[in-house]
C-alpha cells in the first residue's frame, strides 16, 4: 500500500473516530452526573432510560417524526423551487427587484411566531399553516444568497459574452448560474436547517394536538405528563433529522462543486 492511500486510510478514520469519541465522551459523562448527584428520572433521565423511552414509545413517536419530515422538506422544497425562480427573475428585471425584493426582506425580518397567529386564522387547515410558516422561513436564505452570486460575475465575463454576442438565456445558462452555484448551496444548507426550525416553531404556535401532529406536540406532551425521557428522546429524533438534512445538502454541495470549484478542491501542496 502506497504511503498516499495509508495516509487518506487514516485520514478517513480520524474523521470517524475522534466525533464518535466525543459523543461517546460526552454520554459517559451525563451517566456520571446523573448518578453520582443522584439525579431523578423526572428531573434528568440517564442515557439508558432515554433509549429505553425512544424503543418504548417508538410507536408514539415514529408517526410524529414522518408529520415532522413530511413538513420540513416539502417546505424546503418549494422554498427551493420558488427561491430560485424569483431570483432569477430579480436579477433579469431590475424593475421587479425594486418592487418585491423589499416585501422578501419585511417577511424575513418580522418573527415567524408573531405572524403564525394570522396564517393559522387564513389558512385552511393547520397542516398548511404549518407548510407555509416553514416556507417562508426556508425561503429567503435560498433567494438572498442566489441573487448574490447571479451579481457576482466577473464583468470582464460579461463583456466577453456580449463581444460574442450571447443573448440573455445563453449568458445566464452558461456563465451567471454555474457562478452562483456556490452560492445557492451555502443558501440550501442554511435553508434546510431553517426549515426544520420553523416547522417546529410553527407548531408551537399551531397549538395542534391528536395523531397527526408532528414531534414538537409530542415534547410539549411529555413536559405536560412530565414524562421526561421521552421529551429527550424526542429531541433526540429532532437532532437526527436535522443532522441527516445537514449531510444530505453537504453531500449535495460537494457533489457539485468537487470537480470545479475552490471550496472544495483539495490542495495539491
Amino acid at each position: 500500500m502506497e504511503n498516499g492511500e495509508r495516509s487518506a486510510q487514516m485520514d478517513r478514520l480520524i474523521r470517524i473516530c475522534i466525533p464518535l469519541g466525543v459523543i461517546l465522551a460526552l454520554l459517559l459523562v451525563w451517566y456520571l452526573i446523573v448518578h453520582v448527584e443522584n439525579i431523578p428520572p423526572y428531573i434528568l433521565p440517564d442515557p439508558i432510560t432515554v433509549a429505553i423511552a425512544l424503543v418504548k414509545d417508538w410507536p408514539t413517536l415514529w408517526p410524529a417524526f414522518l408529520v415532522t419530515t413530511k413538513i420540513t422538506f416539502m417546505s424546503l422544497g418549494l422554498a427551493l423551487l420558488g427561491g430560485t425562480v424569483f431570483a432569477v427573475l430579480l436579477v433579469q428585471a431590475r424593475w421587479l427587484e425594486l418592487i418585491f425584493y423589499p416585501i422578501a426582506v419585511v417577511l424575513q425580518v418580522t418573527p415567524i411566531v408573531a405572524i403564525a397567529p394570522l396564517i393559522i386564522i387564513y389558512a385552511p387547515t393547520t397542516q398548511a399553516a404549518l407548510l407555509i410558516c416553514a416556507y417562508l422561513v426556508a425561503f429567503f436564505p435560498i433567494l438572498s444568497n442566489l441573487v448574490q452570486g447571479l451579481k457576482s460575475v466577473d464583468h470582464n465575463h460579461l463583456n466577453l459574452f456580449e463581444l460574442y454576442g450571447a443573448n440573455r438565456f445563453q449568458t445566464l445558462w452558461h456563465l451567471k448560474l454555474p457562478t452562483a452555484l456556490p452560492y445557492f448551496m451555502t443558501g440550501l444548507k442554511i435553508g434546510g436547517g431553517l426549515s426544520l426550525i420553523a416547522a417546529v416553531v410553527a407548531e408551537f404556535s399551531a397549538g395542534s394536538s391528536g395523531a397527526g401532529s408532528g414531534l414538537a406536540f409530542r415534547i410539549l406532551e411529555a413536559q405536560f405528563r412530565l414524562n421526561i425521557p421521552r421529551l429527550f428522546a424526542a429531541l433526540i429524533m429532532l437532532s437526527v433529522l436535522g443532522i441527516a438534512i445537514f449531510a444530505l445538502t453537504s453531500f449535495l454541495s460537494w457533489l457539485l462543486l468537487h470537480r470545479w470549484h475552490e471550496s472544495s478542491l483539495k490542495r495539491e501542496n
